[in-house]
């Protein structure tokens, strides 16, 4: 087979992937249940706070900045940050352990009635566990991002968004990027700004 054939099938397993998830009624149920959760805390005046690890801090960052800057239209900022802080990351990595490169920032940052974005395609990395624990331990609200079948992060999680399952976590995050533009939008439709 060509190598373009190999690339052609990338394409339709995408297309597939996102047909299961647009098929899936619990999908759109969660989306709304996480952007009515987001929704009530920019409105009482609390931010978001996003994690991820390698192409997961990206979108983690990427989630952020949609709100802080801009998604579609111009619109005031809202209350988004990614804890992505290089410095910080390789300090308590250095320190403490690469586990705790999250719950640090979320400790010294974050208060009762923020919300935290775990984007995980495995949803068992030790980090993202720590940050969910000190999260919690906050009172802070917790959605995941997720793929495969979930992990550990699940029963941590007031809503988890589950990408359908494939063996690579390429295409759990394609559905990720799907998700987090889908949860910008629906923030900015519901505060009507």
């Amino acid at each position: 087979m060509k190598t373009i054939e190999y690339i052609k099938q990338d394409f339709i397993e995408a297309a597939d992937i996102l047909q299961q998830f647009m098929n899936n009624e619990n999908s759109w149920n969660k989306i709304e249940e996480a952007g009515d959760i987001m929704v009530k805390t920019l409105l009482d005046g609390k931010k978001i706070v996003s994690c991820g690890n390698g192409g997961s801090m990206c979108d983690a960052m990427h989630f952020a900045e949609e709100l802080s800057g801009r998604f579609r239209d111009n619109r005031r900022p809202l209350a988004g940050l990614a804890l992505s802080d290089s410095s910080h990351i390789t300090c308590v990595g250095n320190d403490y352990g690469f586990e705790y490169i999250f719950s640090k920032q979320i400790d010294a940052l974050c208060s009762q009635g923020d919300t935290l974005l775990c984007i995980t395609s495995s949803g068992n990395s030790r980090n993202i566990i720590e940050a969910a624990k000190t999260a919690r331990a906050k009172g802070m609200n917790i959605i995941a991002l997720t793929g495969k079948g979930g992990g550990k992060i699940t029963a941590m999680c007031d809503v988890e968004i589950r990408a359908p399952y494939t063996k690579y976590s390429d295409r759990a995050q394609e559905i990720h990027e799907k998700v987090i533009h889908s949860l910008v939008h629906y923030i900015e439709l519901k505060m009507e700004l």
